[in-house]
């Protein structure tokens, strides 16, 4: 499933014919699904009601804030359960509303501009369920509203895969929870907050295309890419790296409403972007009506997901869980495949979940996979084995999507995702290896590799990867880049034993492969909290061959409370982190 590890890969460009384009026309004309004997099936129908975890509020819609209340209370801890639902605002002004988000809890405003629908009122996360700390703050998200928050600032305290997405806040934003507990880091893209944004406890953080009126303090690692208002670069003291623009982006697919008809509004691709893609007006891209959709509902298997891909429908994943026994391919141009309500799919058998092939223009978002007990040998992939499509016109892109093993139960999955088409996009990812829950331990939910890359001009924009018991990112193609990441080692590894890498100790965090010529980051950092074993030692977090064009900006690693060390930042450059203090190592520039 992946270049060798010694060995360059031999990459060669194609570009797609005219005729594979008449040919994904043809289908996309012609919805029906057909066997492997060319006997025509029943077609799969598109479009219909979004099921029973979408719940879909007007302005005249009685008591709101009791329904928002109620599934709330049901969400707020449950942090490994099984329910999900998504909150949908029609366009109109809603007045003192406080909506707070628990787990697996997606709020999101149903106009084509945030500012369609207007809270005047907060959406908040807070930590009460844990004691004030916001650390396991984890998946729900919140999108395309407008916010006039009752106390003047509205407070979104989150950690990993909680994203804050096309948001206009009409004051300030606090990351942080009451009290000012800690706060382990997050993500903000395409928002608007017209005042400061507060991340006080927040360890680190990403902001992408976005505006902010200000920005009050950094931990560690604090990034910026086409962010208007942020603050200068300054690593390490204040940690902010900032990037002028993004190279590369594309917003994330969203359901809205057309008058009655719900559509799903899909951005256009920007280069050098700076600022929201909405705050001129009516956003760039395509709108796809709901009836080009397979809406996807639970009890669905793969098979039928598939027959309604090859017919040439999208896919709309409603809230919930679904159980597939075979992989669910992607094979047609364009295909967008979005997930409502932190959408779960679990592989049974030990099947890959998702696999795409090389074609352009794929869009998967919003999807939570969550590894089976029996280990799959990867649970994404995007593209083939030595795929080489030229890409960089429409990239495929996976925007929060995340990956989970152990934690709701025992997991295994051996590469959790493999990327290799050239051009991909990778924006916001939270790929994790349960370090709590159910169903973890160093060899209980065995996950050897987070991330690999094989293909060339890949880009990383917010990538968190955590906990994985060999190397948590490989990277072989050319060309790749990376704009923030977050990662933390093993915390259960039994000994030193159990991490040695060969003559190494420890495997990194980061690894570059020796055969790559040219390769970039920016704002990364590798956190090691070596619980089991406080006396390991990591040699290193960041692992990448001494070339010209390799290069990273802003490094550091963090030894948390002085469980485990880090002898260097990257190779063998860097000092040794500090005893018992959480003190970071920095890495300014490499070489």
């Amino acid at each position: 499933m992946h270049a060798p590890p010694t060995a360059p890969r031999i990459r060669r460009r194609t570009r797609a014919l005219g005729f594979a384009a008449l040919a994904v026309a043809m289908l996309m004309s012609v919805p029906t699904a057909q066997t492997a004997f060319g006997e025509e099936v029943r077609a799969v129908p598109g479009g219909g009601d979004l099921g029973p975890n979408v719940h879909v509020f007007d302005p005249s819609t009685p008591d709101i804030q009791g329904k928002v209340d109620e599934i709330f209370k049901k969400q707020e801890s449950a942090q490994f359960g099984t329910d999900r639902y998504a909150l949908m605002f029609k366009p109109g002004t809603y007045n003192n509303l406080n909506a707070q988000i628990g787990f697996y809890t997606q709020i999101a405003g149903l106009g084509l501009n945030p500012n369609d629908t207007t809270f005047n009122g907060d959406v908040t996360v807070d930590a009460g369920w844990f004691d004030g700390n916001a650390t396991q703050n984890f998946w729900r998200s919140a999108e395309n509203l407008t916010l006039n928050p009752v106390s003047g600032t509205n407070r979104w305290a989150v950690s990993q895969a909680a994203p804050f997405r096309r948001m206009h806040v009409k004051g300030g934003l606090n990351l942080a929870p009451d009290g000012y507990g800690w706060a382990s880091g997050g993500y903000i893209a395409d928002s608007k907050i017209d005042g400061q944004v507060g991340p006080y406890s927040q360890q680190q953080w990403y902001t992408r295309d976005s505006s902010v009126g200000g920005w009050g303090n950094g931990v560690w690692n604090m990034t910026f890419s086409g962010v208007e208002g942020a603050p200068a670069n300054s690593f390490p003291e204040p940690p902010y790296t900032t990037l002028d623009t993004t190279p590369i982006s594309r917003e994330k697919p969203f359901l809205y409403l057309d008058g009655d008809d719900y559509k799903v509004f899909v951005p256009e691709k920007r280069e050098n972007a700076r600022g929201t893609s909405w705050g001129n007006g009516t956003p760039a891209g395509e709108s796809i009506p709901l009836d080009q959709f397979y809406v996807v509902k639970e009890g669905a298997d793969a098979a039928t997901i598939n027959a309604a891909v090859e017919q040439g429908l999208h896919l709309l994943f409603t809230p919930g869980v679904y159980h597939i026994d075979e992989t669910i391919n992607i094979d047609r141009a364009d295909t967008v495949a979005l997930g409502l309500g932190l959408a779960t799919i679990i592989p049974d058998n030990g099947v890959t979940a998702i696999k795409v092939g090389d074609v352009s223009g794929v869009k998967l978002a919003g999807l939570l996979v969550d590894a089976g007990p029996v280990n799959s040998e990867t649970l994404i992939e995007v593209g083939p084995e030595n795929a080489s499509a030229d890409h960089s016109a429409n990239p495929t892109s996976l925007q929060d999507v995340f990956v989970r093993i152990g934690g709701a139960g025992p997991g295994k999955a051996t590469t959790s995702i493999v990327v290799n088409s050239d051009d991909t996009i990778i924006d916001h990812t939270w790929v994790w290896r349960a370090d709590h829950g159910e169903g973890w331990g160093w060899e209980t939910n065995r996950a050897d590799y987070g991330v690999r890359v094989n293909g060339d001009d890949v880009l990383a924009t917010g990538l968190f990867v955590e906990h994985f018991n060999k190397y948590d990112v490989e990277w072989y193609g050319e060309r790749g880049r990376t704009i923030f990441f977050q990662n933390e080692k093993a915390y259960d590894a039994p000994n030193q034993a159990a991490i040695q890498n060969g003559d190494t100790k420890g495997y990194a965090a980061y690894r570059v492969d020796d055969s790559v010529e040219q390769h970039e980051g920016w704002g990364m950092g590798s956190y090691c909290y070596y619980n089991v074993d406080p006396t390991i030692i990591q040699e290193h977090g960041f692992k990448a061959p001494v070339k010209p064009g390799v290069k990273f900006h802003n490094l550091l690693v963090v030894s948390l409370g002085g469980n485990g060390q880090y002898e260097h930042v990257i190779n063998n450059v860097g000092s040794p982190t500090s005893g018992p203090d959480t003190i970071p190592s920095q890495v300014v520039n490499f070489p």
